[in-house]
């Protein structure tokens, strides 16, 4: 599994079923679990859209969190804590917005 589709499983994981995410964005099973199992790369580019939208995050920002990914580190620091699984989304939606302005700045 590339680490695009890593990252996807796991947002949609999160989300509950991945069969009845599936069908909530209007694309069959099947499809959805070839993308995550042969990659995003050799998907069509209306579903990796659909998958992305409905994550709440643009492909770029995929992208992004793709290329800079690193280890699960928000439980460690924020230990103590009780994050919602939509506050932990939010806060990887943030960390990728943030590595996407870094990025532009050439840092």
């Amino acid at each position: 599994m590339d680490k695009k589709a890593e990252i996807l499983s796991a947002l949609i994981d999160k989300r509950g079923s991945r069969r009845a995410f599936a069908e909530e964005i209007g694309i069959p099973p099947t499809t959805l679990q070839s993308m995550l199992s042969r990659g995003v790369g050799r998907a069509s580019i209306d579903n990796v859209i659909k998958v992305c939208r409905a994550l709440d995050i643009t492909v770029e920002e995929l992208v992004i969190m793709a290329e800079k990914q690193q280890p699960e580190t928000i439980a460690a620091h924020h230990e103590g804590e009780n994050w919602t699984d939509e506050e932990l989304e939010e806060l990887e939606r943030f960390k990728a917005f943030v590595r996407s302005k870094r990025q532009q700045q050439g840092g």
